[in-house]
């Protein structure tokens, strides 16, 4: 069922490992099990500032977000692989296979590290998240954290959405009824 060369010609390494399970998943990317904690797109966030500061494996990503979060919620496989394999074909992830196994073992690559750079608001916010914001010096220049962090996610969701296949006439009309509506009540608050 799998195909033989998984990977997109672009990669320096061609090597698919024997036991590639990693890959083969259900759902695609994305999954909604996975947006609980960080919403659509924060993910990928927690998972490159977790890489660059130490490279490691998929399961061991899982382990520490549950670790950090005490143990209250996990991301699936489900929806962290798919993140970090769309991360890797991004450019932002490298990845080494190890010969034990076929695991992978994932870096951050000098593409990774601007972005992240570039997003730095996002993923303080999505880390202050996970360590129950009680993390960092208070919101940067009078933002608090939840509020950027939910304009960020806000911005991400209608980014992908917008990318995503073309809005029919009544899902436009639905994307632009839930925005006017969060306009209108932000103006009650």
């Amino acid at each position: 069922m799998r195909h033989p060369h998984f990977g997109h010609h672009h990669h320096h390494h061609c090597h698919t490992p024997r036991g590639e399970h990693e890959d083969g998943l259900s759902g695609g990317r994305g999954g909604r099990g996975g947006g609980r904690v960080f919403g659509h797109g924060g993910l990928r966030f927690v998972l490159l500032r977790l890489i660059a500061d130490k490279p490691a494996h998929g399961y061991e990503l899982i382990k520490a977000i549950e670790d950090r979060l005490g143990g209250s919620y996990a991301p699936s496989p489900g929806v962290v692989y798919p993140t970090l394999t769309l991360l890797e074909e991004m450019g932002y992830l490298s990845v080494e296979t190890a010969d034990t196994g076929g695991r992978k073992r994932y870096s951050i690559t000098a593409s990774g590290q601007e972005f992240l750079a570039a997003n730095s608001d996002t993923a303080d916010a999505m880390m202050a998240r996970m360590n129950g914001g009680v993390d960092g010096a208070g919101p940067r220049g009078g933002r608090p954290p939840q509020v950027t962090r939910a304009i960020e996610n806000l911005k991400l969701a209608m980014r992908m959405r917008l990318s995503g296949p073309p809005l029919t006439e009544q899902q436009a009309h639905d994307f632009a009824a839930v925005l006017d509506s969060a306009a209108q009540q932000l103006e009650r608050i």
